[in-house]
């Protein structure tokens, strides 16, 4: 059984939308009508908020950290300066949005991209609490950025890619955004094997960021086809027993 990019589109959305929704209303999570089979759970090291061991107090909001759902912490690999401009891929509550608008700095400027309401609602709360400037959250998907070519100097994303029905799609536009000589830098899930499609079939999978995951040959032949070259992936930490966390790193 195959799954469409519609199905997996929609669960995706379903799932990320119910993870707003428990940061927004705590009362939602780990009560008998949980909406995410993680809700629960403690993150494990160098997942979600655990990825940020170095946030003081106050750093970001509490509603940003605690609706991270990544799988890293992109903007400790993206080397960003001031003054650059920024694309964050699958933005969610905005966390990496905000880091990342803090090191650009008042004359750099980060958007954050998202195809879910209920997030984008949760990181326009969470910007109007930070009384952060240099951010814009826009609505779109990642298979089509709504902005122009090489509007940006460097594309993050953090366990976002792996989501995708269509990662061909997501390589090109994220190198069609980037500027010439733009990085890209992300945190995303890497299969340890190419998988089967009953594997592929599971939505729930899907969604808990395993289903969708490509291996490392696949992330890097995917990127050079898309026209980036000096690609890394490096395996951070397990994921499961068919996955790993993995930085990847290129250049447009």
């Amino acid at each position: 059984m195959t799954r469409s990019a519609d199905e997996i589109k929609e669960a995706v959305r379903d799932r990320y939308a119910r993870a707003a929704r428990q940061v927004r209303s705590p009362s939602d999570c780990c009560g008998p009508a949980a909406a995410a089979p993680d809700c629960c759970a403690d993150d494990p090291a160098g997942f979600g908020a655990a990825a940020y061991q170095d946030l003081t107090p106050g750093e970001v909001p509490d509603a940003a950290r605690l609706a991270s759902l990544g799988c890293g912490n992109p903007t400790a690999i993206a080397g960003l300066q001031p003054g650059q401009r920024v694309l964050d891929l699958g933005s969610g509550g905005g966390l990496d949005v905000f880091l990342a608008a803090r090191q650009v700095g008042p004359t750099g400027f980060v958007y954050g991209l998202d195809m879910t309401d209920e997030m984008l609602d949760l990181a326009r709360a969470n910007q109007q609490a930070a009384g952060v400037s240099n951010v814009a959250f826009v609505k779109g998907e990642i298979e089509a950025v709504p902005l122009p070519d090489a509007c940006v100097d460097v594309v993050i994303s953090n366990c976002v890619i792996n989501l995708s029905a269509d990662k061909p799609a997501v390589f090109r536009e994220a190198h069609r955004v980037l500027a010439p000589g733009g990085r890209l830098a992300v945190s995303d899930i890497v299969a340890l094997h190419a998988l089967s499609d009953e594997e592929r079939a599971d939505l729930a999978s899907w969604a808990g960021c395993i289903a969708g995951a490509i291996t490392a040959e696949e992330y890097s032949s995917g990127l050079a086809a898309a026209g980036f070259r000096d690609i890394a992936v490096t395996p951070t930490h397990p994921a499961g027993p068919t996955a790993v966390s993995a930085r990847i790193t290129a250049t447009a």
